[in-house]
Parts: C-alpha cells; sequence; structure tokens
C-alpha cells in the first residue's frame, strides 16, 4: 500500500513537472522581456533591446535585494524566536553604529548603480545628433493628432476618436503615422492647447507635447507592423479617445503613402497658428485663429 501511495506521489510530481516545463517554456519570452510589448523575433526599433534591458537589470537587481532581505528576516525569525523555556530578555541597544552606517551606504550604492545605467540609457535614447532620414512633425490637439512629412510637404489630420467602447474597429480608422523601416525618423513634438503626451507603447518610449515647447527625437523602427499609440498624459474629457496609429512598411510603401496624400489634396504644413474646434459628434473647424 505504502508502495503505491509512493508511485502516486511520483507520478502526479512528474506531471506537475512536465505542466510547469510547458508553461513556462510558453512565457519564458515574456517573463525575460519583463512583460513590456515587444517580440522574440526582432525589436520594433533601435532602442527597444536597450530599454528591455535595463528593465530586466532593474527587476533582477530588485529581486536580489528583495530575497536578500526576506532571508535575513526569515534567519533572525527562526534563529532568534522566544523558545518555550527561555524567559530572560535579548540584549536591548539603543544603537548600532556599523549597522546604521550600512543602511545608509547600501541604499546609496544601489540607486548610485541604478541612476547611472539609467541616465546611459536615457541619454543615448534622448541625444538627437546628425541628419535624420526622415522629419515627421506631431502636433496634439485636443483630441487627436496632427501629422506633418515635412520633407515632402504632405499632411494628414486625426478627430476624436468615436464610440471606442461599442465599436473596436474605431481604433484602427484613427490618423496613421507611416514610418519607412530600418530609416531613422526625426520627430517633431508640438502641441496647440494643453499638454499631451505622444506614447507608442510597442516603442517603449514618450515623449511629453507642450505648448510653447518642441520636443525632439530620433527612432529608427526596425520591424514592419502596425503599432496602436495614444496620449499618456491626462489632458481633458476625452483624453482616452485620443488615439492615433503607427505603421512601418517598407520604403516603397511609404513613398506611395506620400503620393496618395498629396493626390487627395493634403498639401503644405499645418501650422501651430490653427486651432481645432470640436463637438462631441466629431465635427471639426480647421482654421481658426488660436
Amino acid at each position: 500500500m505504502r508502495r503505491q501511495t509512493t508511485r502516486q506521489r511520483v507520478a502526479v510530481a512528474s506531471v506537475l513537472a512536465v505542466v510547469v516545463s510547458v508553461a513556462l517554456s510558453g512565457c519564458s519570452d515574456t517573463l525575460w522581456r519583463g512583460f513590456l510589448p515587444g517580440y522574440s523575433d526582432a525589436e520594433v526599433t533601435d532602442h527597444t533591446g536597450q530599454i528591455t534591458a535595463l528593465w530586466r537589470g532593474s527587476w533582477i537587481a530588485a529581486l536580489a535585494v528583495g530575497v536578500l532581505t526576506w532571508g535575513l528576516i526569515l534567519w533572525c525569525v527562526a534563529v532568534y524566536r522566544k523558545r518555550r523555556d527561555d524567559d530572560t530578555l535579548p540584549v536591548q541597544l539603543r544603537y548600532h553604529v556599523p549597522l546604521e552606517i550600512m543602511y545608509v551606504i547600501l541604499p546609496i550604492l544601489m540607486v548610485g548603480v541604478l541612476y547611472y545605467y539609467t541616465n546611459r540609457s536615457m541619454t543615448d535614447i534622448t541625444t538627437v545628433d546628425g541628419d535624420a532620414d526622415v522629419n515627421i512633425q506631431v502636433i496634439g490637439k485636443q483630441w487627436s493628432w496632427d501629422v506633418n512629412y515635412t520633407d515632402a510637404d504632405v499632411h494628414d489630420s486625426g478627430v476624436q476618436a468615436q464610440d471606442l467602447g461599442t465599436d473596436p474597429a474605431v481604433v484602427a480608422d484613427q490618423v496613421t503615422i507611416w514610418l519607412p523601416v530600418d530609416q531613422k525618423v526625426r520627430f517633431t513634438i508640438d502641441s496647440r492647447d494643453v499638454i499631451h503626451s505622444f506614447w507608442v507603447p510597442a516603442f517603449l518610449f514618450k515623449m511629453d507635447a507642450i505648448p510653447g515647447r518642441t520636443n525632439t527625437f530620433d527612432v529608427t523602427p526596425t520591424r514592419e507592423g502596425t503599432y496602436q499609440g495614444k496620449c499618456a498624459e491626462l489632458c481633458g474629457e476625452y483624453h482616452a479617445a485620443m488615439l492615433f496609429n503607427v505603421k512601418v512598411v517598407s520604403e516603397a510603401e511609404y513613398e506611395q503613402h506620400l503620393a496618395d496624400l498629396r493626390a487627395a489634396g493634403q498639401t503644405g504644413i499645418l501650422g501651430l497658428e490653427y486651432s481645432r474646434l470640436q463637438d462631441v459628434s466629431g465635427s471639426t473647424t480647421q482654421g481658426d485663429q488660436g
């Protein structure tokens, strides 16, 4: 009877081991990326790999500190617990200088290391130098986005998304920013009214759009596909409807899109001197002096 019970336990343990192995193999890439958006076959931009590595390293360091701290706590609980036959009080200390020095120095060192690697990555990502292959201006407005392809002197204009809760397909109909794959793109980010934030989750990057201030960043998309974007700064009543898409395509498709905009009469650059008045129904007026 005992032998049968042992065999059953071994069988159950084997099945559980197989299930856990399959589960871990299926989500290993997700775990390795720290649950950040991305793909195992290729990075979305030239910066996503660096950002993922920084995120993963931060979590590994935090987990190591946590395991050490939890281990010391449990060790103290187990070793210095009160025994039944022990009625004496432990030694009472008002201070412990070496321990208190460690409490101060270690956190400073930990924060310093984290700051060093974060600053190194952010400096590399946000530095704008040299010439870009493509220049695009994105203008935030309540509650959508305008896109100027400044090199080609054409533009595209977005309107507030409607019926988000009842029609998921409306996301695909929002203004789309087309980018050529493997080409350096310089984004210029502006705002016409309040602070917005240009955010493409798959790019692992966002940049604020601030009235009266122009922000820029360079990025090279390296994986073709369509990625959703949104405003990441609470900017008013319809902030959640301030959506857009980013479409990374071949150079030929990109040039064709610029030609389509030109053929549709969407030539010229939409300036910051214009404002957009929009009611809930989605009607707009362009050209009012703001």
